[in-house]
């Protein structure tokens, strides 16, 4: 085993060093190989092959396969050599090439490649020289001894014996064999272990049952079976691997008081049996094969019943259906291997595994096979349910069914009941007890073993009784009534498979025990119907000395028994003797019988028909229905449902066939056939279809039948066969086998000429001019249509295995040759406008373009010997069957526009195949189509809408590429110059998007998914094809969904219904892609949308954007649908939106500009730029982490400043990230207003489309004294084309620089401080229990003396009078930076009255220094800017817009009109300013 991920240098190179030896090996075939040793040269080429597989497992870390194909490797490099030394005798040389072929098609069908043919000596058949009979059955062959040299290696790592595997290859029948190694569970009582397997689908057991005998102590109770608790469940077969599901089930019953919790035993019912639970565990790995570890334990976790009247069937269905058990830690541990073959070639393979002490539960039916020998009688009998009245008791009852058989005279049979494998049989069986249920559902089912000669006396009794949980009372009840059913029926057939509807008949309790006081009354409510008696009515009946009772019981039974048949035609033939005036009867009858049934007696059947036969040898009485019955039997086998009954029937002539005189019988009458066949046709065609195994039967007998005579009279019944029609199919499959085993020149001559009939019964003969002539145009009409149809579905349903490739290329060839002739047929008898047939055309393309594409013709997907080889042989038939479509197509002259759009998508389908030639020769036919239709119709828009969709969908189903992009780009049409050239414009790019599509579509990057389908959606949209847009928006709506992206969803799906009318016009098809929306009109549609779209914005928090739509739903419900109810949940949905709105943290995502430079990018990212959107609490360097994880070859930029054109256009890959701030664009319903932080810090994050970057840049030099004097800011805004959040989380941008001088860097700046100090304020004001401390630090920050405010700088750079000489221009500014500070000043006033209000007194000395600091700036200030004070601030602001305030102390309202400035404050100020005013307002300011 090796790691390549940790494997050393070393083993690189060993394996690089071994490539290089094994292809020096191949390379000297030109001088080293004689031409005299195919084989060899067979060896070179698969070494060749098999080394490039064999390096990409290396390289992909398949260990496995790669130890296998390399011991391949090394057997035949080691053959190789022996056989080119010349050294080897000849006997040993023969077995060397034996060797080698096998290994090499082993290996071929081993890595999936082609399957080789041989000749019996191992050399690879030529087609050209071999029928394709012969071929055909070499690749049956071929096949079949590949797979069991599979099954045989599949063995030896298993460390199985290899004979033992070819037994397991040959035999249809297997075994799982079963450990019980522990019981962990808490019963606390004595206990049944019940084990079977069940098939869950259909709710049913297959196998019986497996009985192990708990005890309390917790251990098996025969402890001589310790450590040896095995059972093997037989007969498992093919039917068996085809089930869905296979569970192994165990049940568990416990055996002891009613009621488990109940303490006092001593006065309590002992020996009930009670549900208890049951463990489930699905085998299905392990009965296919797929999972085989027999040392493994397996844990089957324990489900208890809920309580103890849950059904066990119940629980069993319920544990399968639940993802996990609650087991607690109870179970059972087993081991499970899958065994091959019958119970008697287990126990001689496995002798170590499977003993005579292993118990043995074989399958509730036969198995597969029934070899000759093989007796079984088992019945088996399932207690189904039943429906039982209380009668005088207050409560349902406790029912128990005790089951037992009985003879006509009223013997009990003793041990002839068996509830499980690895018991001894039983006098009777309890049933389990469901406490008080009045409809027990039992499905308990019990085997019973009765021999043959006492079956057709014996009957089972079903017994009913009330148990008590209290001993005494339990004692006093009786049976109180009883069921039967007999076992065998009045006509002497068994009783039938299938549920029993049984009656339940009350009577006195010794009456009950006499069996003859019951037998003669009907058993089941259908025979008491057949009897004349009602069986439905609700008051009871009295018959003898019996009542019938209410209740009801119902049974189930299966017969599995080799000697009893529960048909009466075939009952009456295996006792012919017994009535032979019935025998001609009876031996009709026995074609009628159902062929299951026959083959379960298939040797009592042969041996009755020949004693039939010989012991009437004096007369032929009997002899043709004895033989027509023999061939019903060999038809039987014959056909695939019985095939594999072949080997029994091969036994029987083998081993048990004794009639010795029947070959003159049997020649006789098939010779009287085939004189009679005029009369006899039917009888004769089965006989036909029976032959091999007649001849067999004629052989054992000892007589050679002389061919040479039967040989001409059998082509003549096939000839008459034949020109009848009568079952073609049958005569061919005659015919080939007559060819193969026959075949000499002479025989194949008389069969030409017996047979050249079949060219005067087609519509087609040969006439002198090498042309078709016809007998009726409208049959060779059918002819053709009925062919196309054909070849089209045996093409389409790949006739033969992939790996066939002689095969398929044979078919291919002659499908070629025909199609062509087809042509030629179509061209001169159906073009002409009279007799042309749209149809007929339509199909012959449909087939052609099928068979063009089909996949055992696309030679760029096999290896380049593989395609060498086809080439060589057959060269492309693809171009040559595209070159004669183009033709064809030409050919149609005025009939092509009947053809349009309909065959454009056929053709796209052909020009996309990768074949230059075949696509420079075809794609000028979408040219002819769109001149057709425009010559037609003016515009060739059909045409267009349909080569778009087509295209759509066959390159995102892999089809196309840039070669196919280049030619149609260089396609140019003189007729159709303008429109011509805009369609290709538009279909290569088309192309190029969906080719990035495709590309990037299995990407694990989701982002470049979503990137793509954008791309193409918005083409579409661009182009106006609506049906191909929302596609892709649901596709984009997906991949949003999948990464947890609700709120880009809900804008895609917005999308869609923007396209919607709030109308009851129907809904397009288009407009309805998706199953789980139920709409017939736009306006339903639009309404499940929205309200989708809701529930992602909900889920994405923006409730803004679900209480926009919830109002428009809420208007439609209210006045157009009046839908009050959908009304009141959409408003109740609006207001805890609201709520959320309010009261909801939201963290606020970062936006980062992401550019992608450089040639090595994709070209829908490659040097451009993306604005980003950051999931919730993602920091930059983690964003950068994602991004460079996505593109690990990436080089990350250091700088921000725009890359250099070297970059842009080098082959790497550069990434530039930096965190960018949104620019707030407020809804103008919220300007000018006073609205809370938390509605407005949303819009802060949201529907943003502008962002922001500043960068430092120093112009002139450095002054050491004041550096912000050339201190510019460079500013870039960027604009995306939609706002953020969209239907994606990015969007390209387009950007616009600027620069800030450092004056309005000074403004800036001391209006952000400003506005840092009014949101403080304001939030102290709103929440008094707000920490003081980030106010402390703030304020501090200020009005320390060694920062004075901020603005001392500004003081010295800007607030002189060289740069006020310099700079004229900003005088204006200067002032406006001067008022700036001066409002900072009452800011910074309320600040510290804040401040001294809720400061500590251990603070108290800080915040008086804060206090003398402040007075010092305030004063400063003040005496240089002049005063500014919120009072008169209020008093500004009366110009601009009104506002009412109630006053308390003047009792009133009064109107304001507020002026603000924008400028100087933003919005978020104006709660604060105006708090202030109202909070200093005077009488005078109003």
């Amino acid at each position: 085993m090796f790691n390549t991920d940790s494997a050393p240098v070393w083993r690189g190179k060993w394996i690089q060093s071994l490539y290089r030896i094994l292809h020096s090996h191949c390379r000297q075939k030109e001088t080293v190989i004689p031409t005299e040793l195919p084989l060899v040269q067979e060896v070179t080429t698969t070494l060749r092959e098999w080394a490039t597989i064999w390096r990409d497992l290396y390289v992909g870390d398949k260990r496995e396969m790669f130890n296998s194909v390399r011991d391949m490797i090394y057997d035949l490099i080691e053959w190789r050599s022996q056989i080119l030394s010349g050294t080897l005798p000849q006997d040993e040389l023969t077995e060397l090439k034996q060797r080698v072929t096998s290994k090499i098609d082993y290996g071929n069908k081993y890595l999936d490649l082609d399957l080789v043919v041989r000749d019996k000596d191992g050399n690879i058949l030529d087609p050209e020289l071999t029928s394709t009979i012969s071929l055909f059955r070499a690749h049956e062959a071929a096949s079949k001894q590949i797979e069991d040299r599979i099954q045989e290696e599949k063995s030896q790592k298993q460390n199985i014996d290899l004979t033992r595997q070819a037994k397991f290859a040959s035999t249809p029948s297997f075994a799982l064999f079963v450990t019980l190694k522990n019981v962990v569970c808490k019963i606390g009582e004595d206990a049944e272990v019940l084990m079977s397997l069940y098939d869950p689908v259909d709710s049913k057991f297959i196998s019986e049952n497996y009985l192990v005998k708990w005890s309390s102590s917790g251990l098996v109770k025969d402890i001589d079976q310790l450590h040896n608790l095995r059972a093997v469940f037989t007969d498992l077969g093919s039917e068996d691997l085809k089930r869905e599901k296979i569970s192994f089930v165990c049940q568990i019953v416990r055996v002891g008081r009613m009621e488990l919790r109940d303490n006092n035993t001593k006065k309590l019912t002992s020996g009930l049996r009670r549900p208890f639970g049951v463990a489930v565990m699905d085998v299905t790995d392990i009965i296919t094969g797929k999972m085989d570890d027999e040392d493994k334990q397996h844990f089957i976790p324990f489900q208890p019943v809920a309580g103890e009247n849950d059904f066990l069937q119940t629980v069993i269905n319920k544990v399968i259906t639940a993802k996990e058990v609650n087991h607690k830690g109870q179970g059972l541990w087993v081991t499970l291997k899958r065994l091959p073959g019958d119970i008697h070639q287990i126990r001689k393979d496995f002798p170590h595994l499977v003993d005579r002490s292993t118990a043995v539960a074989r399958k509730m039916g036969f198995p597969e096979i029934i070899m000759p020998g093989d007796v079984r009688n088992d019945i088996y009998v399932t207690l189904v349910q039943g429906d039982f009245d209380k009668g005088s008791k207050t409560t349902p009852k406790n029912v128990e069914v005790t089951m037992s058989v009985y003879d006509e005279d009223g013997k009990k049979l003793e041990n002839v009941i068996f509830p499980g494998a690895g018991d001894e049989g039983i006098n009777e069986y309890k049933s389990v007890i469901y406490y008080q249920v009045k409809q027990p559902r039992w499905f308990e089912t019990i085997k019973v073993a009765i021999p043959i000669e006492d079956v057709n006396r014996s009957h089972l009794r079903f017994t009913f009784r009330h148990r008590s949980s209290q001993d005494s009372k339990d004692k006093s009840e009786k049976i109180f009534a009883l069921s039967f059913v007999k076992l065998m029926r009045y006509d002497g057939t068994t009783l039938r498979d299938g549920e029993h509807d049984l009656i339940v008949y009350k009577a006195e309790a010794k009456k009950l025990e006499d069996s003859s006081l019951y037998l003669n009354l009907p058993a089941t409510k259908l025979e008491l119907e057949e009897k004349g008696y009602s069986s439905t009515g609700k008051s009871t009946q009295n018959l003898g000395n019996c009542t019938i009772s209410k209740d009801s019981f119902q049974i189930a039974t299966l017969v599995c028994s080799t000697k009893l048949t529960q048909n009466v035609d075939l009952l009456g033939l295996l006792k012919w003797r017994s009535n032979t005036s019935l025998l001609q009867q009876n031996l009709r009858q026995l074609m009628k019988v159902e062929g299951g049934e026959v083959v379960k007696f298939l040797q009592d059947t042969l041996d009755a028909l020949f004693n039939i036969m010989m012991e009437n040898s004096d007369s032929d009485t009997f002899d043709t229905l004895v033989f027509d019955a023999l061939v019903f039997i060999i038809g039987l086998i014959a056909d695939r449902k019985f095939q594999h009954f072949n080997p029994v029937l091969e036994t029987y002539i083998r081993k048990h066939f004794s009639a010795t005189l029947a070959y003159t019988k049997l020649t006789k009458v098939l010779k009287n056939y085939v004189d009679n066949a005029e009369k006899l046709t039917e009888q004769l065609l089965k006989a036909m279809k029976a032959l091999e195994y007649i001849f067999k039967f004629i052989v054992r007998s000892r007589v050679l039948f002389n061919q040479y005579i039967l040989l001409p009279l059998m082509t003549d019944q096939l000839k008459f066969h034949l020109e009848k029609r009568e079952e073609p199919k049958a005569c061919c499959q005659l015919l080939s086998d007559i060819l193969e085993v026959l075949y000499r020149k002479d025989v194949v001559r008389n069969i030409t000429l017996k047979l050249y009939f079949i060219s005067d019964c087609s519509y087609l003969k040969g006439g002198k001019n090498n042309t078709f002539n016809l007998r009726k145009l409208s049959f060779l009409q059918d002819f053709l249509m009925e062919t196309f149809i054909m070849f089209k579905d045996l093409i389409g349903k790949n006739v033969y295995p992939s790996d066939w490739v002689i095969m398929n290329m044979m078919q291919n060839k002659v499908f070629l040759r025909a199609i062509n002739q087809y042509a030629a047929v179509l061209n001169k008898k159906f073009l002409d406008q009279t007799n042309f047939e749209l149809q007929l055309w339509n199909n012959y393309f449909h087939l052609a373009v099928a068979f063009l594409t089909q996949e055992s013709l696309q030679l760029e997907n096999f290896s380049s010997d593989k395609r060498a080889k086809i080439f060589q042989k057959y060269q492309d038939m693809r171009r040559q069957i595209g070159f004669e479509i183009r033709d064809m197509w030409y050919n149609l002259g005025p009939h092509k526009i009947k053809f349009i759009p309909e065959m454009v998508g056929p053709i796209l389908e052909m020009t996309l195949v990768p074949e230059i030639e075949l696509r420079k020769a075809t794609i000028a036919i979408f040219f002819d189509m769109m001149q057709c239709e425009f010559h037609f119709t003016c515009s060739f828009q059909r045409f267009e809408n349909e080569i778009i969709t087509k295209l759509d969908h066959e390159v995102e189903g892999g089809r196309g590429d840039e070669q196919y992009k280049v030619l149609f780009q260089k396609m140019k049409h003189k007729y159709l110059a303008k429109t011509g050239e805009n369609f290709v414009t538009l279909v290569v790019r088309l192309l190029e998007r969906l080719l990035d599509y495709r590309t990037i579509m299995h990407d694990e990057n989701k982002e470049n998914r979503m990137s793509c389908t954008v791309n193409v959606l918005n083409f579409y949209k661009e182009i106006d094809r609506e049906e191909m847009y929302i596609r892709y928006l649901y596709k984009l709506c997906d991949l949003h969904k999948e990464c947890d992206n609700y709120t880009e969803a809900a804008y895609t799906l917005l999308l869609h219904a923007k396209l919607l009318k709030w109308s009851d016009e129907p809904c397009a098809a288009h407009l309805t892609q998706r199953d789980g929306y139920q709409a017939s009109t736009q306006g339903q549609l639009k309404d499940q949308l929205y309200q989708e779209i809701i529930n992602y914005f909900d889920k994405g928090k923006m409730w803004e954007e679900a209480i926009i739509l919830g109002k428009e739903l809420a208007e439609q419900y209210e006045n157009e649908m009046f839908d009050f109810e959908q009304l009141s949940a959409s408003l109740r949905k609006q207001a805890q939106f609201y709520e959320n709105i309010v009261k909801v943290i939201r963290p606020k995502p970062d936006y980062f500009a992401v550019g992608y430079y450089g040639m090595g990018f994709p070209s829908f990212l490659r040097n451009k730029m993306f604005m980003y959107r950051g999931k919730e609490y993602e920091r930059r360097e983690d964003f950068e982490a994602r991004l460079l994880t996505q593109f690990p070859n990436a080089e990350k930029m250091k700088t921000t400043t725009p890359p250099s054109e070297d970059i842009k256009c080098s082959s790497g890959q550069y990434i530039q990230c930096f965190t960018v701030k949104p620019i707030l664009d407020l809804p103008a319903k919220f300007q000018n207003k006073p609205v809370s932080e938390q509605i407005v810090s949303f819009y802060t994050v949201n529907e943003v489309h502008k962002f922001q970057y500043s960068r430092p840049v120093r112009k002139g030099e450095k002054d050491p004294d004041n550096e912000f004097a050339n201190m510019w800011i460079e500013r870039t805004t960027y604009t995306t084309a939609y706002k953020l959040p969209g239907i994606l989380r990015w969007f390209e941008v387009k950007s616009v620089s600027t620069e800030i001088s450092p004056l309005e860097n000074a403004m800036e700046t001391m209006q952000l401080t400003n506005e840092k100090i009014s949101s403080m304020v304001q939030r102290h004001l709103n929440d008094p229990n707000l920490p003081i401390n980030p106010l402390s630090l703030l304020l501090n920050g200020i009005v320390d003396p060694a920062v004075m405010g901020g603005f001392a700088n500004y003081e010295k750079a800007f607030f002189n009078d060289k740069y006020m000489q310099e700079h004229p221009e900003d005088l204006e500014k200067i002032e406006k930076l001067k008022d700036l500070i001066a409002w900072q000043i009452p800011h910074l006033a309320e600040g510290v009255r804040i401040h001294g209000e809720k400061v500590t007194e251990a603070l108290r000395p800080f915040h008086d220094r804060l206090e003398a600091c402040f007075k010092q700036l305030r004063e400063k200030v003040e005496k240089q800017y002049g005063v500014k004070s919120l009072v008169r601030a209020f008093a500004c602001l009366r110009a601009v817009f009104p506002i009412s305030i109630y006053l308390p102390e003047r009792g009133s309202t009064v109107k304001l009109r507020v002026f603000f400035s924008f400028l100087l404050f933003p919005f978020s100020f104006i709660g604060y300013v105006l708090q202030m005013c109202l909070e200093h307002a005077c009488q005078t300011c109003f």
